[in-house]
């Protein structure tokens, strides 16, 4: 499950605003506003999943371990043995 910070995080290293991220995700700007809420309100499981996709259509590998959660930025790498 995604997290508020992470969602947020993963905003920031893409660029993006929250209005994007709504349209990418295709969800409604509440339910984002809700979902990157520090407080705790209740957010369908369909929300987090969708916006999960976005960002790992984009690039973004979510974290988690015993440690945290975080975020990372994955460049799509160049097959350098098709030519241009």
């Amino acid at each position: 499950m995604i997290t508020a910070r992470q969602t947020r995080a993963a905003r920031a290293l893409l660029g993006w605003t929250q209005e994007t991220l709504a349209e990418k995700a295709l969800v409604s700007l509440t339910a984002l506003k809700r979902l990157e809420s520090e407080s705790g309100l209740k957010v369908y499981e369909t929300t987090r999943d969708q916006v999960r996709r976005a960002f790992e259509a984009n690039g973004i590998v979510f974290l988690n371990s015993d440690q945290g959660e975080g975020v990372m930025f994955v460049r799509a790498k160049i097959d350098s043995r098709k030519s241009p």
